[in-house]
C-alpha cells in the first residue's frame, strides 16, 4: 500500500496521484454498519526493549528504499517518534533525490527547529519544486527567519493545485493566527483536496469554520472523503471533535472505521482500540497498515503482539507503519 493518511497527503494527493484518491463516483455499501468491537480490558505490559531496537532498525532501512514515497513516509516517522534525534538523518535526506522526500525533510527540519539546517534550507528556498521551496520557507520561518514567508501568500494562489494545498498545510502548521485571512478563500477551492487542507489548517488555528467544513466532508458519500476529513478533525488535539469521531468507528467501510479509531487515539481515547484489533488480522495490507497507525496513535502497550509481526510483513509500507506504531506505544 502507497497510500498513507499523512501530513503529507496533499503532496501525494495532488502531485504523486497517492494518497486516499479522490473518487468521481460513490461506491456501493457492501455491508450494513454493525456496532464497533469491543474494546478490551488494558493490560499494562512492559515494552519490550528488543522490540523498539527492531522498530528504529526497519525505519533506518526504510528511509533508504529505492522508492521516494517509502522514504518520505519514513522521514515523516522518524519526525513523529525519535525527534531531534533524527536530525542527521533527516538533514541529510534535504538534498533527497525525491522532490517529496525533500519536501518531508524540511517539514520535519521546520517542526523539530533544526537549526543546523539552516543554511541547506536557505538553498533549497529556490529548488526547482514549488512545493519544496514551500516546505523550506515553512521550516525558515519556523528558525525565526521570516524574509520569505510573505511568498506563502502567493503560492496560496498558483495554478497547481497541489501548490495551493502545500501552502495551506504549512500555513497551519505555522500556527500563525494572521494565516486565517489566506486560508479562508481556500475552503472554496475548486479542488477538493485543497479545500480539505485548508480547512485542517484553519481548524488547527481554532477558526470554526475549519471544524464544519471537516465534519462536513466527514458524513460524505464518498469513503475517501471521509478518511481525510476524519484525520483533519484530530489533528489539532482538541477533544470537542472526540465524540463525532467515535461516532465513525461504526460504518460500512472498515478503512473509514480505521481511520477513525486513529484519529480517536489522537485524542486520547482507545475506543477504536477493537477496531483496529480487528483490522490488524486483515489479508488487505492496506488495512494492517492503517490499524497498525490506529494502534500506534492509542498508544496502549498491549498492541506490541500484535505489531510485532507486521515488522515482518512482505509489504513495506506494513512494516513502516509498524514500526512507527512500536515506538509510539507508551
Amino acid at each position: 500500500m502507497r497510500r498513507l493518511i499523512t501530513t503529507l497527503f496533499v503532496s501525494l494527493l495532488l502531485g504523486l496521484g497517492c494518497g486516499p484518491k479522490m473518487e468521481k463516483t460513490p461506491r456501493r455499501m457492501n455491508k450494513e454498519p454493525e456496532p464497533p468491537p469491543a474494546v478490551p480490558a488494558r493490560r499494562n505490559v512492559p515494552i519490550d526493549p528488543t522490540l523498539q531496537q527492531e522498530a528504529k532498525k526497519e525505519l533506518m532501512t526504510a528511509v533508504e528504499s529505492s522508492d521516494p514515497l517509502i522514504r518520505a513516509h519514513a522521514i515523516e516517522a522518524l519526525r513523529d517518534t525519535l525527534g531531534v534525534d533524527a536530525a542527521g538523518t533527516i538533514i541529510k535526506h534535504l538534498s533527497d533525490d525525491g522532490a517529496i522526500v525533500r519536501f518531508a525533510s524540511a517539514v520535519a527540519a521546520g517542526e523539530l527547529r533544526l537549526a543546523q539546517a539552516k543554511s541547506t534550507l536557505l538553498v533549497m528556498s529556490d529548488d526547482a519544486d514549488p512545493s519544496v521551496q514551500i516546505g523550506a520557507k515553512f521550516a525558515l520561518h519556523r528558525l525565526g527567519d521570516t524574509r520569505q514567508s510573505h511568498d506563502l501568500e502567493r503560492t496560496a494562489i498558483d495554478m497547481n493545485p497541489r501548490t495551493r494545498g502545500d501552502t495551506a498545510m504549512v500555513l497551519g502548521l505555522l500556527g500563525e493566527p494572521s494565516a486565517v485571512k489566506i486560508l479562508a478563500p481556500m475552503i472554496y477551492d475548486k479542488n477538493e483536496a485543497v479545500r480539505l487542507q485548508a480547512a485542517e489548517a484553519l481548524w488547527r488555528l481554532g477558526d470554526e469554520r475549519g471544524l464544519n467544513e471537516l465534519v462536513g466532508a466527514s458524513i460524505s458519500q464518498f469513503p475517501d472523503l471521509q478518511m481525510v476529513a476524519i484525520l483533519g478533525l484530530a489533528a489539532p488535539r482538541d477533544r470537542r471533535a472526540l465524540g463525532h469521531i467515535e461516532g465513525q468507528l461504526t460504518g460500512t467501510y472498515d478503512e473509514v472505521n480505521l481511520i477513525a479509531a486513529r484519529a480517536a487515539g489522537m485524542l486520547g481515547s482507545d475506543a477504536g482500540y477493537g477496531v483496529a484489533l480487528k483490522g490488524i488480522k486483515s489479508p488487505l495490507a492496506r488495512q494492517k497498515t492503517l490499524a497498525a497507525l490506529a494502534f500506534g496513535a492509542i498508544g496502549r502497550p498491549d498492541a506490541q503482539e500484535y505489531l510485532a509481526p507486521l515488522l515482518k510483513d512482505a509489504d513495506a509500507d506494513v512494516r513502516l507503519c509498524a514500526a512507527k506504531a512500536l515506538l509510539q506505544l507508551k
